[in-house]
This record gives C-alpha cells, structure tokens and sequence, in this order.
C-alpha cells in the first residue's frame, strides 16, 4: 500500500492523491508549496465563505501553543471554546491535520469541542482529580479516531457494526461503492493515514442518509456530514460511551488500497478480526 514519502516534509499532490484525504482535498488544493504555517492557515480562515466559530460565538484563529502549567482558561479545549483560539505548533503534522479538519468540518468540530469544555468544566468546579470521564473519551476518540460512515443501506450498516467484514467488503462491495461513503474526521488517524499500513482503524459514527446523497457534488455531501454530525454531538443524550463508535478497517474499503482487490485479503483476522459479539 502506498505511503508518502518523506513524512517530515510536505507534500500536496501525494495527498490529492490518496483517497483517504478525499475529504480534505478541497482545502489541500488552497495551500502552497511549502509546509503550511499559521498565517496561510488563517488566511484560509478569513477566506471561507462565512465566518467559523466556536460555539461560544468567537471566531476561530489558530495561535501558537503555550507551554507549562496554564490556568483552565489557557488550556487547550476551555481556550478554544472560550476565546476561539486553537493552540497549534509549528511544523507539525497533528496540529496541521487538525487545522484541515477544522477547515472541513467546523460545526461538528466546534460541537465536540463544547462537549470537551462543558465536561472540563464540572471536573473544575468539582475539584476533582481526574477531568476525563466517558463523555470525554468518547469525544477524543471521535476526534482523533473518527470517521463519518454515510450509508443508504440498513443491511450495510448493520454488517459494518456486527464487524461482518468479508461479507460487507468483498460479497457486497458493488452496494458498498453505491450506497456507503467513508469519511475520515479524526486528525490523528489522517497523520496515521499518512504511512497506511495493516491495522489501520477508525472508529465510526454512522449516519443514514438518502441514496441521492451519493450523487451529490463533494461539497455539498462534506457540509451535509458536518450538519449532521454536529446535530448529533450536541445532542446532550448521544456521545455518553464508546461503544456508540463501530471499528473501521479503514483498508478494507473498496478502492482504498490494491490489496483489498482480492477475497483473501479479508481473511486476516488479526485486522479484521471478529468482533465484540464473539469475545462475548
């Protein structure tokens, strides 16, 4: 399977060409040659079509990261719901991915991130020594992990999260190219998409659309994920465990790597393994 060269350096056209970055295609065509700093990101910002912000109602910039010990207001997710601001390093791939993300999905983003402070916020106010609880864990694997399932299918639904993997990704691969759309949204898992390799997994969230969906331009069908996955994470009754996510081996889809182009790829059950049922 392919990989980008070079990790440390950057690339645009090696991923325009990967499909996994498909999503992030459309803000990649924007930036130069080199390395993307903070003020060509910015730019990127005051450029959209209408202004991002965080839900608290600030604009998003991206700043410099503090280090430290900071006050709650200055750590990362309170800053960012509080001020808009989100601290990302120089020359780094997670915080460059991060930045994309943003870019591409910004109310869901913004969503998780009230979800992260909101839950900060009691563990600071209780005093307590541990912040992270299952709402928070179910938010960072979404966020570093994720990937947006659409699918039109029920039955394809229903095989992905009973990890049917050989029955949904070879004995129904032409349903799955028509009616299942895989979109990555964590920026962790896009700086593992980077070197794929066997092994490669995301955690989805499933979403049922239309069939008319897939025939929709690219981005219309990224802002309609974005709507819907933002409904969803703020909905105070959804993202209270993680078993609300369904593993995705994400080189298992149709399309996404030569290997998978043959039925014995699907046999390797330590990728793509049984599944939660079976440990049961």
């Amino acid at each position: 399977m392919a990989s980008l060269n070079e990790i440390d350096k950057w690339q645009r056209d090696a991923l325009l060409r990967s499909p996994l970055f498909t999503p992030l295609h459309p803000v990649v065509t924007k930036l130069g040659e080199n390395f993307p700093a903070l003020p060509e990101l910015n730019q990127l910002l005051s450029s959209a079509q209408s202004m991002i912000t965080v839900k608290s109602g600030h604009a998003l910039r991206f700043v410099p990261q503090e280090t430290g010990k900071l006050a709650f207001e200055s750590q990362y997710e309170p800053r960012c719901y509080l001020s808009g601001e989100v601290q990302s390093r120089a020359d780094n791939w997670h915080d460059l991915l991060n930045a994309l993300v943003w870019l591409t999905f910004p109310k869901a983003k913004a969503a998780i991130n009230t979800r992260h402070y909101q839950a900060l916020l009691l563990g600071h106010k209780a005093t307590v020594g541990s912040q992270r609880g299952a709402v928070r864990d179910t938010n960072t694997l979404m966020d570093e992990s994720g990937v947006i399932v659409a699918c039109a299918d029920p039955k394809l639904a229903q095989a992905l999260r009973d990890f049917q993997w050989r029955e949904l990704f070879w004995s129904r691969r032409a349903e799955v190219k028509e009616y299942m759309g895989f979109y990555l949204f964590g920026h962790g898992l896009y700086e593992k998409a980077l070197q794929p390799y066997i092994g490669l997994t995301g955690q989805g969230i499933i979403l049922d659309v239309d069939a008319e969906f897939f025939a929709w331009p690219q981005a219309q069908q990224l802002a309609h994920m974005d709507e819907r996955l933002a409904a969803y994470w703020s909905d105070q009754r959804n993202c209270l465990n993680t078993r609300e996510l369904s593993p995705v081996p994400l080189l298992g889809v149709p399309g996404w790597c030569a290997e998978n182009e043959v039925a014995s790829f699907y046999d390797d059950t330590r990728y793509f393994r049984p599944g939660r049922r079976s440990a049961a």
